[in-house]
């Protein structure tokens, strides 16, 4: 594989990629498309309007989710990414720009196809970093545990959809059927790819070199960002594999159909049932032909009676 970078000429590629620094401008990218994405929620330019404070809380959760769910899960201050001042103060800039701006003119220019493919590429460039660091913060104290390290990683890269739901109460609004983990979307499943493929390149499973993973990894999901904004596509590119998985380990002895269809409950007899035919045959309306014969007997029993009376009394 070394070898093969260098024959492409990619080894000097990678070593610059490795070296660049992500502030101020690609986590200036970040910071946009975030904001931009939580202004296109439901409801959030109304929030915005009632509540800056709401909306301001939600804007650094969409920012810093990642480093917050982290850092929890790590057990250190919830607050701490907060704690860097000049990152705060730029997306808190970024949030009142996309929101406040006179006439809209940011969020207008950067929602433009072409700006926005740009930003959009930086900020997921941004996500191979974040994933990393959160592989090497939890490798630092658990250098053994490669589920650790994964969990840390897709935390990090993938935290401010993990937290949608918290993000979601904070602006009033409560869908528990949102959750990433019940139905996950693009960025949390190609977050989770790359935790595991930095895991185990980070425990020596994966015979790769760290940058060349890095840039293999940024290529591809830059690259499959770009492509999905530009046929306006949401399928995953794994939805085959995925769905030849599920049905080959997940489904069970049921077809799939069955699954997707509504389960009938199975018939239990607890004495119900038979009930209920009682109950129905007391409800079933009467025929006029069964009363009259019904009265008919009674005629018949009631002179039957006097007959053997008065056969008695004499």
């Amino acid at each position: 594989m070394m070898d093969l970078f260098e024959l492409l000429y990619l080894d000097e590629l990678s070593h610059g990629l490795a070296n660049l620094s992500m502030f101020p401008y690609f986590d200036m990218a970040h910071y946009i498309v975030s904001v931009m994405a939580l202004r296109e929620q439901p409801g959030a330019l109304e929030v915005s309007r009632v509540s800056p404070l709401a909306c301001w809380f939600s804007s650094m959760l969409y920012c810093f989710g990642g480093a917050v769910l982290s850092g929890i899960m790590l057990a250190e201050p919830p607050v701490a990414p907060l704690s860097n001042g000049t990152s705060v103060l730029l997306a808190s800039i970024i949030w009142y720009l996309v929101f406040y701006c006179p006439m809209d003119v940011v969020y207008c220019c950067a929602s433009l196809l072409p700006l926005r493919l740009v930003l959009s590429g930086m900020k997921e460039t941004t996500r191979t970093w974040k994933v990393l660091g959160g592989v090497t913060q939890a490798h630092t104290k658990y250098k053994d545990s490669l589920l650790v390290m994964i969990a840390i990683g897709w935390a990090r890269g993938a935290g401010g959809g993990l937290i949608s739901n918290f993000e979601q109460l904070v602006r009033g609004v409560w869908k528990p059927e949102t959750n990433e983990l019940l139905k996950m979307s693009y960025p949390t499943k190609i977050t989770l790819i790359g935790a595991v493929l930095f895991a185990l390149q980070h425990t020596h499973y994966l015979p790769l070199q760290k940058h060349h993973l890095m840039l293999l990894y940024t290529i591809f999901i830059v690259v499959n960002k770009s492509r999905m904004m530009l046929t306006g596509s949401s399928s995953s590119p794994f939805a085959t594999i995925e769905s030849a998985v599920y049905k080959t380990l997940f489904t069970g002895h049921l077809p799939y159909t069955a699954l997707t269809d509504e389960v009938k409950k199975p018939c239990i007899d607890n004495g119900t049932a038979n009930r209920n035919t009682a109950s129905s045959e007391q409800s079933k309306p009467t025929h006029p032909n069964d009363e009259r014969s019904s009265t008919l007997k009674a005629k018949e029993e009631s002179e039957d009676d006097n007959t053997t009376n008065s056969k008695k009394i004499n």
